[in-house]
């Protein structure tokens, strides 16, 4: 009973790891600013957006442009 028991919780901790630089709200079901950019079909730029393209949001908490 003990050896299923230690395999079970070896698995937990090792799937239960977060990446480095992911936020607690991450975890809890909010996405990224850039995933949502990137989900919408725009692009994340930290320049100006491209001729023919508009601003439609921010990336990266807010220090690059989504452009769209």
């Amino acid at each position: 009973m003990r050896t299923p028991c230690l395999l079970l919780v070896t698995l937990c901790l090792l799937f239960s790891q977060v990446a480095p630089g992911v936020s607690l709200l991450m975890t809890l079901g909010q996405r990224p600013d850039h995933y949502i950019c990137y989900k919408n079909g725009g692009t994340c730029l930290y320049s100006s957006c491209p001729i023919f393209t508009k601003v439609v949001g921010t990336c990266y908490h807010g220090n690059a442009k989504c452009c769209k």
